[in-house]
């Protein structure tokens, strides 16, 4: 019998999802990361996914491809301008353009899905109601919902065979609360990627919020921010 403890670890390369992967692996969990390649312009993400999941490693690392381009609706997906240069109180005021509609939802369905397969109890994802752009798909209760959800649409769930845990460590945490604790684990920050809008040579642009969030995480905990910028 494999009574190997496994967690399914959403992975976009950055700096979250790999706090949360090194925590996971810290807690002794045998680590299957998937990521998706969804038709998003910061596609070099699934570089820095790969890297991580070697870094920690991962038993295997999946890629689904989904093409949410298609649906559209979001900054990331279609030709439309990636907000630059913006405050934290315009951050808080609206949700960004660089929402992705379902995305949250579509993912950990699919890692719902590998994780019975797996027989994986405990699905990861990096999710963050503090530092974060305002997404809807990142706040305690949706998470609370999806897991009821999880154990009610799934065969080993009604069954009783596994009951399935959304893990969110990072979701009450700062940005520098949660660098400090990836260095604390041996997180090299350095393989990972955050830029929504990255030059044509890999280099983060600086200005989307996800890099000013990422920026402002670095400086409040006091550490330098190894991040190639334009």
């Amino acid at each position: 019998m494999n009574d190997e403890k496994k967690a399914v670890v959403l992975s976009s390369g950055g700096l979250d999802s790999t706090t949360v992967m090194a925590l996971a692996r810290s807690e002794g969990y045998a680590l299957y990361s998937l990521s998706f390649r969804y038709g998003q312009r910061h596609v070099l993400e699934l570089e820095a996914a790969q890297r991580v999941a070697l870094a920690l490693g991962a038993k295997e690392h999946l890629v689904l491809h989904i093409d949410l381009g298609k649906i559209g609706g979001s900054a990331l997906t279609e030709n439309m301008e990636v907000p630059k240069g913006r405050d934290e109180l315009e951050r808080m005021e609206e949700i960004p353009v660089t929402y992705v509609p379902a995305r949250n939802t579509i993912f950990l369905s699919l890692a719902l899905a590998w994780a019975e397969v797996l027989g994986a109890a405990d699905i990861f994802i990096g999710v963050n109601a503090l530092d974060y752009s305002g997404y809807p798909d990142c706040r305690p209760e949706y998470i609370e919902a999806f897991e009821r959800l999880a154990n009610l649409a799934t065969k080993a769930g009604v069954e009783g065979k596994i009951k399935f845990r959304i893990q969110v460590p990072l979701i009450r945490l700062t940005k520098a609360e949660i660098i400090r604790k990836g260095l604390a684990l041996g997180v090299d920050y350095s393989l990972t990627h955050s830029c929504y809008d990255p030059a044509p040579d890999g280099r983060a642009c600086g200005e989307c919020d996800s890099c000013l969030l990422r920026k402002k995480g670095f400086l409040e905990a006091g550490i330098p921010d190894p991040t190639p910028y334009s």
